[in-house]
């Protein structure tokens, strides 16, 4: 093994703790997502989490059980997806529903066209909105700002303070489903809101990354702006799908 190899396989083993496994096409079936839980668990340890659409918030829960790692891995489910269109009395409904089926995290798009058109009072509410519902059911809430959409640097910085004004745990790069998801341009944004705002918020980045390689990158980015301690599971996540298979294959 090469020390690049080395390097490479270090980096995959930190990553596939911080990975939440993720299937979200409309087409998605009960047996796909329950062997997409039979891959939360690897050689070196299992995924942070398992997001679907929140039909499937059963299927991940009974088959997470069935493989003993309903205490080890969390399910995560998208409100508000993918186009952030919804009201906020919709959202507050599905986040209910989402959080008594048995989801344990909620990844919510922000009304971010809103957003680009001037109104951030409704992008505001709804994050509150959320959150409140949230704490109730002790929940995690990760905000899609869609950076790829906002596009411009202050805008993404102001989807990004929204977020954590609301009361976001985690400020979530994408939603996988637009030309352009997470970029290293945009987490360096994302980040450096977040260590401005001094308060305790992770990040996640989602849609795009791909490779080891990449992996690396955005954790090298991560430990530059928040410190070499603070990438772990409570603070930073991948959401992918194929991101998995790459890490495993650095591995072996």
């Amino acid at each position: 093994m090469t020390m690049n190899e080395a390097a490479l396989a270090l980096v995959a083993e930190q990553a596939i703790g911080l990975i939440d496994l993720t299937r979200l096409d409309e087409d998605d079936t009960e047996q796909q997502i329950r062997e997409l839980c039979q891959q939360a668990i690897t050689p070196v340890g299992s995924v942070a989490a398992i997001c679907v659409y929140p039909r499937f918030i059963d299927t991940v829960a009974k088959e997470l059980g069935r493989l003993n790692l309903g205490q080890q891995v969390a399910i995560a489910t998208v409100v508000n997806f993918p186009h952030g269109e919804h009201s906020v009395e919709q959202v507050e409904q599905d986040i209910t529903a989402a959080i008594a089926a048995g989801a344990h995290e909620i990844d919510l798009v922000l009304p971010y066209r809103q957003l680009m058109a001037g109104n951030t009072d409704t992008a505001l509410t709804m994050v509150k909105a959320a959150k409140a519902i949230c704490i109730k059911g002790s929940a995690c809430l990760k905000v899609i700002i869609e950076s790829g959409e906002l596009g411009h640097v202050s805008l993404i910085r102001q989807a990004s303070e929204l977020a954590i004004a609301g009361g976001a745990d985690f400020v979530k790069t994408s939603t996988g489903k637009v030309a352009i998801n997470a970029t290293l341009a945009a987490s360096e944004v994302i980040l450096t809101s977040i260590r401005d705002s001094q308060k305790d918020v992770g990040f996640k980045a989602a849609g795009g990354v791909r490779t080891t390689a990449e992996a690396q990158q955005y954790l090298q980015l991560a430990k530059q702006i928040m410190g070499p301690n603070w990438v772990t599971p409570a603070h930073f996540r991948f959401g992918a799908s194929s991101l998995l298979a790459q890490l495993l294959n650095s591995l072996s």
